[in-house]
């Protein structure tokens, strides 16, 4: 491979999970993954991480972690291009882990400074009983597999119910998706948020 004709393109994230917006919850952590096409494949960095356990003090109700995240990414094409999973836990009133929010972002698809807000959510028992014994137990509902938030297989079957806010930033740098063909800075990159290529996927 050479400078001139390159056989892939990289995408480089840095940046951070900010901060999280749980109104009825405290002394929470976060854990984050990547989720990514075939195509992909991290050449340095990180792809998880779980982070310091956050209360809320000054009588803010922010959560604040300004956990860092850094990963570079090599790809011919950006299909499946690369997600980021956060996952929220806290104890409960028995003092067990569980899960206070799952969601997922794709990762910006410009070079620059980007600032994202996730909405996130938990999955819900079918019925009352369940959610009688869930709590008795204090074994809530969750997903064996947190990749699963960026995928739509089994996605329409399952109950989910809105809870909190999750802020990441990034910076993104991008190499050699250009001269393969690839416009991530142009207007059409701005109002839709995809980038443009002048090939055929």
């Amino acid at each position: 491979m050479t400078s001139n004709n390159p056989a892939v393109f990289l995408l480089m994230v840095n940046g951070q999970i900010e901060a999280a917006d749980f109104p009825e919850y405290d002394d929470l952590y976060c854990k984050y993954c990547f989720v990514y096409g075939h195509d992909w494949a991290p050449t340095s960095g990180l792809e998880e991480g779980i982070s310091q356990i956050t209360s809320k003090g000054g009588g803010s109700q922010s959560l604040v972690w300004n956990f860092p995240l850094d990963i570079t990414f090599k790809s011919t094409n950006p299909f499946g291009w690369p997600q980021i999973v956060v996952s929220v836990y806290g104890p409960d009133t028995f003092g067990n882990d569980v899960v206070r929010g799952y969601g997922a972002v794709h990762i910006p698809f410009t070079p620059g400074k980007h600032t994202k807000t996730i909405p996130m959510f938990v999955p819900e028992s079918t019925s009352r009983l369940q959610r009688f014994t869930s709590w008795l137990m204090g074994r809530h509902p969750e997903y064996t597999d947190p990749k699963v938030v960026a995928q739509g297989e089994g996605r329409e079957v399952t109950r989910v119910r809105s809870q909190g806010f999750v802020t990441l930033q990034f910076n993104i740098v991008t190499k050699d998706m250009k001269k393969l063909g690839y416009e991530t800075t142009s207007e059409h990159s701005a109002a839709t948020g995809l980038p443009r290529t002048s090939q055929q996927l």
